[in-house]
């Protein structure tokens, strides 16, 4: 059972927050920010010639985020269940966007795959299932965040690193995790092994 209707869930923000970091839940654009700098970090210096899919991209903040920096992945893909999402961030970014459930639809093939707190509400199935869909649907990596402390909300999901860690030798991944950056939080990256012997 979904710990929350996530449609409801996003529409309130939305109608009460508008196109901004707590439309999508977020506490503000700075912490915001610190985890997309923390994401941008376990990828590849290089982005200009990979293909780069943004799994709940909401308002395709992140690829506004590396536009700033002067950054720009060689193609860029925004997935989002949310129609007025996918709307929105079609708007804002000039890139394709399609409205897609990623625990359930097809995923197409990417270098990389990221994810920044899409999966901070789904049941602790919900997200193994969004981790393993998108690990597999990646070439070389997924690189996601996750809400850290013991899993006691009614709302919200949380992770311990260990655990992470383990899901990520159970997919023989290559695991790296950054913590420290915000109480709370930390940021994973599963490296596919034979991407990296290449």
């Amino acid at each position: 059972m979904p710990r929350v209707d996530h449609d409801a869930f996003y529409r309130s923000a939305l109608a009460v927050h508008g196109e901004t970091a707590k439309g999508v839940h977020w506490n503000s654009t700075e912490t915001q920010e610190v985890r997309f700098r923390v994401l941008r970090d376990l990828l590849p210096d290089d982005l200009s010639g990979l293909t780069l899919v943004d799994a709940g991209c909401g308002f395709g903040d992140f690829y506004c985020y590396l536009e700033r920096r002067g950054e720009r992945p060689g193609r860029y893909l925004g997935l989002d269940a949310m129609e007025p999402m996918v709307e929105i961030a079609r708007r804002r970014t000039g890139c394709e966007i399609r409205i897609l459930d990623v625990l359930n639809d097809s995923l197409p093939i990417a270098d990389y795959y990221l994810c920044s707190g899409a999966m901070n509400n789904l049941t602790r199935e919900e997200s193994d299932r969004f981790i393993r869909h998108c690990y597999a649907a990646s070439k070389t990596g997924f690189v996601f965040n996750l809400l850290k402390g013991w899993n006691t909300s009614p709302i919200y999901n949380f992770y311990l690193p260990r655990e992470i860690k383990r899901l990520g030798q159970e997919l023989e991944a290559d695991c790296r995790i950054e913590e420290g950056y915000l109480a709370g939080d930390f940021t994973t990256a599963f490296i596919k092994k034979q991407a990296r012997e290449c």
